[in-house]
C-alpha cells in the first residue's frame, strides 16, 4: 500500500480556467473517434461531422475579419496566471456582503471568474468605449497581457510605458476596437447561465461591427433585439441630430430565456392606480358598485397625459380585484369550426347572445372560468348581451420591454452630481433604466455582472430596486483603474475630487466611493434596516505562488531562494482567496477561522475547503492541527469534496508533511495539497 502524498500546487495549478483544455475534454467526449495518439484526427472529425459541406475551407464565406481576429479568439483561450486581492479596508460590510468590486483589467478578470462563476450569471450589462475620438481602448497583448496592466498599474516598474487612446493613428480604428471587445465577449459568454442574457451600450460608431462578433458568438438565433433609447429631444448636427444611440440584446439560449417566464416590464402608471383601487376597496369593503364610481371619478380627475389614465377602463371589480370586461370573440378570420358551445346567463337561465365569430376559447375553458370564485367571466344585466372575461389589471400589469424608450440623458448626471459633486463622471449611465432591465431578466439572489463599471450606475440601480422590491440581487464589478490627468480638461474636476478625499487619482476609486455613498444615501432615505449595499473590494495581481525562473549561472541559489514558493509580502488572505479562485468557489461565501494548535485554520464555504497557512508546523503539532481539523469537519459535513491546504515550508521536513497527509486520508480528507 503507498504512503499518502501531499501534492504540491504549482504556478499551472494557479491559472485561470483552461478554456482550450475543457473544449478538448468536450468533443472528446461527444466524439472520441476523431481523437488519436497524435491529438485530433481531422479527416475523422470530417467524417463524423457529414463530411460535405460542414467544414467550410473555402476563402470566400460570409462574416466579419479583420486584422487580429485570430490573434484576439487566441487571448481569450490563455489562461491568465494572476489572482485577486483582498482589500477589506476599502470593502463595505466585508464579512456579509454578497457583492465584488474587482479593480483591474476586466480580460484578465473575467478569465479569472471563469471557475467560480462559470454558468453563474443571470446578467450582463456593460457600456464599453464607443470606440469615438478620446476612447480608451484596453491594451491586450497576446501572452503579456497581465505584465502590460501591471506595469501600466505601477506594481511593475518600466519607464516610458504608455497606453494611447488615440487608436486612429494605427490606422485600424475598427480593428482595434474588435481585437478589443472580441475576448471580453467570449469570455463572458461562458459566465452566463442558459437563461441568462447580455446588453450592451453601444451607438452608431461600432453598433453594426458590435452585432457582427455577437453573431458569431452568441449565436444570431440568440439575437433578441436593438432596443433605440432616445435620451433628448434635439441635438446638434449639420446633417442628422442624433438623439439616440442602442442597447444591444443577446441571451445565451433564448429558448431557455423563453421558458423561464421572465422579460416582462411593469406598465407605467400601473402600480399607482391598483394603490388607488385599494384605498377605494379598504373604504367601501365589498361594495363593488361604490368602488366603481369612485374609480371613474378618479380618472376622470386625471390629465390626458398622466400614465395613469391609460387604464381608465379598469372600473369593474369583484373580490378578485379591478377588472375590465374584455371580449373573448374567436378572431374574424373567416372559419366556422369556432366553439359556439352555450353560455347561460346566471340570473335568467337562459342562453347568452353569441358573437358572430365564436368564443375564443373552448368549452372546457370556459366551464373553468365559470367555476372560479368568483367567476372570471363577466355578463350584463340579461342574456341579450354578449358575455365578456374579465381581465384583472393585477394579472395583466405586465408588458414585453418596448424596443424604443425616451428617458432624458441628463437625470443620470445629475443623480450622480448630487452623490459627488459637479463634473466628476462624464455621461453615466441612468440607474432607472438599468434597473428596469434587471428586472426584465432576473429575480432575487441573481447575479448581475458589469465588466466597464464606469461610474457604478449598475451597481446603483441594483441596489435601488433590491430596496424598492425587498430583493438581494448581487452585483459584480469590474474597472480598471483608469488614471486620471489633472491636465485634461474634461479629468480636472475627477482629479479635484480624488485629491479631496484621498482616493488615488483613477476612475475605479470614484466607482467606488460612488457606489459606498449611494449605498448609505438608498439606506437613509428609505429607512431600511436590510439592505446588501456593501461590496466586498478585490484588485487584480499577480499570482501568490512564485514563477520558477532559474538562474542557469547559479543554480544553487536559485534552489535555495525557490524553498519559500510563494510571493514576499502577500498575507494569508491574499493566499487564502487565490485558493477560492483556483478551486472555483464564490468568493462571497463564508470564511471562518480557528485556532487550532496556536495556529490559525480557515474554513471556506462551511468546509468545502480547510487551509492552514501558518509559517511553521513542527513535527510535533502535526497530529494536533490534524485532529483540529477533522474535529470541525466532522461538525460541517460538507457535502461535496473537502479540500485541505498547507503551506509547503511550513513543514519541517517530508515526514512531518507524510504525517499530516496520512492522518488526514485516513479518516476521509483525501485531498491534501501544499503550496
Amino acid at each position: 500500500m503507498s504512503k499518502p502524498v501531499m501534492d504540491q500546487v504549482t504556478l499551472q495549478d494557479g491559472e485561470s480556467a483552461n478554456l482550450v483544455s475543457e473544449n478538448i475534454e468536450q468533443l472528446k467526449a461527444i466524439l472520441p473517434e476523431a481523437f488519436g495518439e497524435g491529438g485530433v484526427d481531422f479527416d475523422t472529425l470530417r467524417q463524423l461531422l457529414g463530411d460535405a459541406g460542414v467544414i467550410d475551407e473555402g476563402e470566400e464565406k460570409y462574416g466579419l475579419n479583420w486584422h487580429g481576429k485570430k490573434k484576439a479568439r487566441q487571448i481569450a483561450l490563455t489562461p491568465s496566471t494572476g489572482t485577486l486581492l483582498p482589500c477589506p479596508e476599502e470593502s463595505v460590510d466585508w464579512d456579509n456582503t454578497q457583492n465584488l468590486f474587482i479593480e483591474g483589467d476586466n480580460l484578465e478578470v473575467l478569465k479569472l471568474l471563469q471557475k467560480s462563476y462559470a454558468g453563474k450569471i443571470k446578467m450582463i450589462y456593460i457600456d464599453p468605449p464607443y470606440n469615438k475620438e478620446k476612447d480608451f481602448i484596453y491594451p491586450d497583448k497576446f501572452q503579456d497581457n497581465l505584465d502590460t496592466y501591471l506595469k501600466y498599474t505601477g506594481q511593475v516598474d518600466e519607464e516610458g510605458l504608455k497606453l494611447s487612446s488615440e487608436t486612429e493613428t494605427a490606422g485600424r480604428k475598427h480593428s482595434n476596437w474588435l481585437s478589443m471587445m472580441y475576448p471580453r465577449l467570449k469570455l463572458a459568454k461562458g459566465l452566463l447561465k442558459k437563461d441568462g442574457a447580455i446588453f450592451i451600450s453601444i451607438d452608431d460608431s461600432e453598433v453594426v461591427s458590435l452585432r457582427e462578433i455577437c453573431n458569431e458568438i452568441f449565436g444570431e438565433e440568440n439575437f433578441v433585439a436593438q432596443i433605440v433609447w432616445q435620451k433628448s429631444k434635439k441635438g446638434d448636427s449639420k446633417l442628422v441630430a442624433a438623439v439616440h444611440e442602442y442597447i444591444v440584446c443577446y441571451t445565451k439560449d433564448k429558448a431557455a430565456s423563453i421558458e423561464s417566464g421572465l422579460w416582462r416590464t411593469r406598465k407605467e402608471g400601473v402600480d399607482e392606480v391598483l394603490e388607488k383601487y385599494q384605498s377605494f376597496r379598504a373604504k367601501h369593503g365589498g361594495n363593488h358598485e361604490k368602488i366603481r364610481e369612485e374609480m371613474k371619478s378618479w380618472y376622470k380627475s386625471l390629465k390626458d397625459s398622466d400614465p395613469r389614465k391609460q387604464h381608465k377602463h379598469y372600473t369593474w371589480s369583484d373580490d378578485r380585484g379591478l377588472y375590465f370586461p374584455d371580449n373573448f370573440a374567436g378572431p374574424d378570420d373567416g372559419r366556422e369550426s369556432r366553439p359556439r358551445h352555450e353560455i347561460y346567463h346566471p340570473v335568467t337561465g337562459k342562453p347568452c347572445k353569441k358573437p358572430s365569430t365564436g368564443w375564443r376559447w373552448d368549452e372546457k375553458k370556459t366551464d373553468w372560468a365559470l367555476a372560479q370564485t368568483p367567476p372570471r367571466i363577466h355578463f350584463g344585466d340579461d342574456e341579450t348581451t354578449i358575455p365578456n372575461r374579465k381581465s384583472y389589471l393585477l394579472e395583466t400589469a405586465t408588458e414585453p420591454f418596448n424596443s424604443h424608450f425616451y428617458q432624458d440623458g441628463r437625470t443620470a448626471t445629475l443623480q450622480v452630481e448630487g452623490l459627488l459633486g459637479d463634473g466628476v463622471f462624464q455621461f453615466p449611465k441612468n440607474t432607472s433604466v438599468l434597473a428596469k432591465l434587471i428586472s426584465l431578466v432576473t429575480v432575487d439572489n441573481d447575479i448581475i455582472l458589469d465588466f466597464f463599471a464606469g461610474s457604478g450606475s449598475t451597481a446603483h440601480a441594483c441596489m435601488e430596486l433590491n430596496a424598492e422590491e425587498e430583493s438581494g440581487r448581487r452585483f459584480i464589478l469590474v474597472q480598471l483603474p483608469e488614471k486620471l490627468d489633472e491636465n485634461k480638461k474634461e479629468q480636472k474636476s475627477a482629479f479635484k475630487f480624488c485629491k479631496e478625499n484621498k482616493l488615488p487619482a483613477n476612475i475605479a476609486e470614484i466607482s467606488k466611493e460612488r457606489v459606498r455613498r449611494a449605498g448609505r444615501k438608498i439606506i437613509s432615505e428609505k429607512n431600511l434596516t436590510k439592505l446588501d449595499a456593501g461590496f466586498k473590494s478585490f484588485k487584480l495581481a499577480s499570482s501568490n505562488l512564485k514563477i520558477w525562473n532559474p538562474n542557469r549561472s547559479d543554480l544553487e541559489e536559485t534552489l535555495l531562494s525557490h524553498q519559500e514558493h510563494l510571493v514576499d509580502g502577500r498575507t494569508e488572505h491574499d493566499i487564502l482567496y487565490e485558493l477560492l479562485l483556483k478551486r472555483g468557489v464564490d468568493l462571497t461565501v463564508p470564511v471562518e477561522s480557528r485556532s487550532i494548535a496556536n495556529k490559525e485554520v480557515f474554513s471556506i464555504g462551511h468546509g468545502v475547503l480547510f487551509a492552514c497557512l501558518d509559517e511553521s508546523i513542527p513535527q510535533t503539532d502535526v497530529e494536533s492541527v490534524a485532529q483540529g481539523i477533522l474535529k470541525w469537519y466532522a461538525e460541517l459535513k460538507p457535502t461535496s469534496d473537502t479540500h485541505v491546504f498547507f503551506r509547503d515550508s511550513a513543514f519541517s521536513d517530508d515526514v512531518a508533511k507524510t504525517n499530516m497527509a496520512a492522518i488526514l486520508e485516513q479518516n476521509g480528507i483525501t485531498h491534501v495539497r501544499s503550496l
